[in-house]
């Protein structure tokens, strides 16, 4: 018997067990689909000796000094300031658009100050900003929405800009000094060994067994178990009684070159050119030395495995209806970015999985009944 059934082993669940396995001492037993541990942020060492991210690139960013402190038991970190360039108009410039963006493509030598005012005089207000395309358009106008968000949206999404809530484009800022820095975080740092290595010494517990290639549907009958934490998909738990909730998914191409560099920063962006999104060197985020360079080109597709939650006002009530049901679930907790139906970055997982493991702490050992919905709540 097993006290927990934890179902994902990505950062929420992975932090989970090892919060209960190590502080709570009980049983826990780890399970994925996929043959790994890690979720999207599992890193390898391709057949060249590279290790590159097998889904795409993951830096990690917080301002968070407690969800800092508790990943850094295990691991080392490298420090790592990301930055991305993004190819338009045949030349390569920082993204998100900065001092330097708009010097370089329009041929000019504008200070902090006159660019203020330069993009002033090209933002387009906007009475109610609602959507991805208003959020743009309001802040810098329609020409550099057109060379840096339009395509690439379309590209990411599968949709226009002004089908998506604002959230998608308020993430990325404009900045009017030549800080060309994609985070500003107080933390930004990499896995010194990499991802998949701090994940084996965060479940290197003996109160935890993992199951790899394991499917929930196939073994949550046939273990016994006391509590059960979901972090996959909420409307596959429910046997998409409501329909499926929209994901974006992602491909990706794996290459290796003969050839010790291949391009300036680690993501270059493709927002007018290509089929692909972007294409990532991950020697730039590892610090690796080695005479030959692997790259991944992405691809935004709508089948495959879910990545992206589609942010639509219809998808956020269709998930309200999985909500609704999760509330009446006893003994489940649904933790994480499928569960929850939401694009979080990494601190934000860990941070949510920590917070939930303190109210489970306090439920359980106040003997109160366990909540069946966990929200978001930070420590950052």
């Amino acid at each position: 018997m097993f006290d927990w059934l934890v179902v994902g082993a990505g950062f929420a669940g992975s932090v989970l067990a090892e919060r209960l396995a190590s502080q709570r001492n009980e049983r826990v037993l780890l399970i994925d689909r996929r043959p790994h541990i890690g979720g999207n942020a599992f890193d390898r060492y391709d057949a060249a000796g590279v290790l590159i991210h097998q889904y795409g690139p993951h830096i990690f960013h917080t301002n968070s000094k407690a969800i800092f402190e508790h990943l850094s038991q295990f691991t080392e970190w490298r420090l790592y300031e990301h930055r991305v360039l993004a190819e338009v108009d045949g030349m390569k410039v920082p993204i998100p658009i900065n001092l330097t963006t708009i010097n370089k493509l329009y041929g000019l030598s504008l200070t902090s100050t006159e660019m203020e005012g330069w993009l002033a005089a090209r933002a387009e207000p906007v009475e109610e900003i609602r959507t991805a395309r208003d959020v743009v358009v309001g802040t810098v106008g329609r020409e550099l929405y057109e060379k840096f968000f339009c395509g690439y949206t379309r590209k990411q999404w599968g949709l226009d800009p002004s089908e998506l809530d604002k959230a998608v484009t308020a993430r990325v800022p404009t900045r009017t000094n030549t800080d060309d820095r994609y985070f500003s975080d107080a933390h930004q740092f990499m896995p010194a060994e990499g991802y998949t290595k701090m994940f084996n010494r965060m479940v290197n517990h003996p109160n935890i067994e993992v199951m790899l290639e394991t499917d929930y549907r196939d073994v949550c009958d046939l273990i016994p178990h006391k509590r059960l934490i979901f972090t996959g998909p909420i409307d596959e738990y429910f046997g998409y009684r409501f329909g499926k909730l929209p994901y974006r998914s992602l491909s990706f191409e794996h290459v290796t070159l003969d050839k010790e560099w291949h391009q300036p920063v680690a993501v270059v962006n493709y927002p007018q050119t290509n089929a692909y999104t972007r294409v990532t060197e991950y020697k730039h985020m590892t610090g690796q030395r080695h005479p030959k360079t692997s790259l991944t080109y992405e691809y935004s597709c709508e089948e495959g495995d879910p990545y992206y939650p589609i942010p639509r006002p219809q998808n956020a009530e269709l998930f309200k209806r999985y909500e609704r049901l999760a509330l009446s679930t006893q003994n489940v907790w649904f933790v994480g970015r499928l569960a929850t139906y939401r694009y979080y970055n990494m601190d934000q997982v860990v941070g949510q999985a920590l917070a939930t493991f303190r109210r489970i702490n306090e439920q359980l050992s106040g003997s109160k009944p366990i909540a069946a919905w966990e929200r978001l709540e930070l420590s950052a």
